[in-house]
């Protein structure tokens, strides 16, 4: 009787035990189930759409650049067509040194090249000298040239399977058609740039065809042609698709098979449009690896509970300890997750530093623009003291004449270290600072100014300390500093009768100087310092003047202001920091 009973009284808690647990587990693995599930999709929305807004931002970058390159070399043809030289060459017929004088056009704009046909569309000049003598009236910017006085831009395929990009204008002398002047401009330049990452990014015209594109083959073909669904090749490949799929949002195109995420941005240029494909497997590795840690969190609280149930049922401690060697080999495979997700960020940051990398040599585009800018003012200097040295040796005056070449000598100097800041800033090189006078310096900007002051007949005056104002600055920089708030000043006092500059210089917490004029003053003080604002009438500047100059004095740990002063005109004040001996003696 004993033996019968002891089987059964234990019976009930078993069935009893066993029945919870089941029920736990079972509810366990539903909230589970609906926890990833609403994770995956709240995370997948979340993480599309920030990887839409980068993709986003990228795009306005890139229409940026792009629109930026076209409309500074449209500009060129039309300056092109009226210089008197080239015109001179080709109502003369004497092309020797027009090739080069091209050439030294095409380092300045940073164009494609540049090619020069006479009325017959020989050429006759040109950066790639191999195509002199070529006829080339066939050409459709040539002919689209002579039919209006405008510039004209064509876009046509090569031989090569890519687009060029020409600007081209007719050249008129005396109201007859002399030749044609065309610019090429290199924008395969942006798809090299475009290919570091991992997007696709295409260019299209008005009508649809695809001019850009870091996929060559797609160059030439609509969106449609280039975006043809292509089948996987295996079975297990349309499995792995479908199965990255079903967890993502809607794609909105397939790009060799594989979803990704469409946007789009207008281009103001002649109807065209950037569009760029985004995967989305970057997506699913973020979302992968919320979702392993939740599945992770989720299988501890199931390893818990086994833990527990195992000490109630002794008897299924053999089941309990198979599934916790099931847990840990999960949890081993997690972690290798988790890993691997570790890689992909890091991966990522580095991604992330080498776009950075590439959105600052894309800036190199506007810098040269600038650099150009800085230019003009040595350029202008030279041409008045080679006049003044003509005039001198022709009145037989060699010492004199040799002072003013000794001024173009360091005019050369300025400009090429002028051009040595574009390079360096591409090699990420520093500024070479050194211990400065700055009364020295504004004597030099006062000299290289001398010509343009002279000619305007403005009156200067100065007001400098008895001692030398030291700070630590790059001299040439410096002086470029001085010389774009002069040429600011002198602008300024273009209507007034008795135009005045004053320059002040002090020496007290910091050194100080205050160009003051008494011109009509600023208007929109707080849009002064931004890049292309100017109030100059078109083909006098194009605003970056105190931009740079403002970037400068940041780069010396100064500072540049502006306001009206009380009695009309404008003062521009530089601050710097004095040297620590020299400030010494300033206390």
């Amino acid at each position: 009787m004993s033996r019968s009973r002891t089987p059964e009284a234990p019976a009930p808690p078993r069935g009893g035990v066993g029945w919870r647990v089941r029920a736990i587990l079972a509810g366990l693995f539903l909230v589970a189930a609906g926890v990833v599930w609403i994770t995956n999709d709240l995370l997948s929305e979340r993480f599309t759409a920030a990887t839409r807004n980068r993709a986003e931002v990228r795009l306005a970058l890139y229409a940026g650049n792009l629109m930026s390159e076209l409309q500074r070399a449209s500009v060129v043809p039309l300056l092109l067509s009226r210089d008197p030289t080239l015109i001179s060459a080709l109502n003369s017929g004497d092309f020797v040194k027009t090739s080069q004088r091209l050439i030294s056009y095409v380092d300045e704009i940073g164009a494609a090249s540049i090619t020069l046909l006479d009325s017959d569309g020989r050429v006759v000049a040109a950066t790639d000298r191999s195509r002199i003598g070529a006829n080339l009236m066939q050409e459709p910017y040539f002919i689209e040239a002579q039919r209006t006085n405008d510039t004209v831009f064509l876009s046509t395929p090569t031989e090569t399977g890519s687009y060029a990009f020409t600007y081209a204008r007719r050249m008129v002398s005396e109201r007859k058609m002399i030749g044609v002047i065309a610019v090429a401009v290199d924008l395969a330049k942006f798809e090299q740039s475009w290919a570091g990452i991992s997007d696709a990014v295409i260019v299209t015209n008005s009508e649809g065809e695809i001019l850009l594109a870091t996929e060559p083959r797609w160059r030439g073909l609509t969106i449609d042609e280039a975006l043809a669904a292509r089948s996987a090749p295996t079975a297990i490949q349309r499995a792995i698709q479908v199965t990255a799929d079903w967890a993502a949002l809607p794609p909105d195109a397939y790009v060799l098979g594989e979803a990704v995420m469409r946007n789009e941005a207008r281009i103001p240029f002649r109807g065209w449009r950037l569009i760029s494909f985004t995967t989305y497997s970057s997506i699913r590795e973020r979302v992968n690896g919320v979702l392993a840690l939740e599945i992770m969190g989720f299988a501890i609280v199931l390893a818990l509970g086994f833990y527990v149930s195992s000490r109630r049922a002794q008897s299924r401690s053999v089941f309990f300890q198979r599934e916790t060697t099931e847990l840990r080999a999960l949890n081993a495979r997690l972690q290798r997750e988790i890993a691997q997700r570790e890689k992909v960020e890091k991966n990522l940051k580095v991604a992330e530093q080498t776009l950075a990398q590439s959105s600052k040599l894309a800036a190199l585009g506007e810098m040269s623009a600038a650099v150009s800018h800085e230019l003009n003012q040595p350029l202008a200097a030279m041409k008045t003291y080679l006049a003044g040295a003509r005039l001198l040796l022709q009145r037989k005056r060699p010492d004199e004449a040799m002072a003013a070449f000794l001024r173009i000598d360091d005019l050369i100097e300025r400009m090429g270290a002028i051009t040595r800041q574009l390079k360096s800033y591409a090699r990420k090189d520093g500024d070479i600072f050194e211990p400065v006078d700055f009364k020295q310096s504004i004597s030099s900007a006062l000299s290289m100014m001398e010509p343009q002051l002279k000619r305007r007949k403005v009156t200067i005056t100065r007001t400098l300390p008895p001692d030398p104002v030291m700070v630590m600055a790059d001299r040439i920089r410096l002086e470029q500093v001085i010389i774009n708030l002069l040429r600011n000043a002198l602008d300024a006092t273009k209507l007034s009768p008795s135009p005045q500059i004053d320059l002040i210089l002090t020496a007290g917490d910091t050194a100080t100087l205050r160009v003051r004029d008494n011109g009509h003053g600023v208007d929109d003080l707080d849009a002064l310092f931004e890049p292309f604002y100017t109030t100059k009438v078109a083909g006098e500047g194009v605003g970056l003047g105190l931009a740079i100059s403002s970037g400068i004095v940041n780069d010396h740990g100064g500072r540049l202001t502006a306001y009206n002063g009380r009695s009309g005109g404008a003062v521009f004040e530089v601050q710097l920091p004095l040297l620590e001996e020299n400030a010494a003696a300033a206390e």
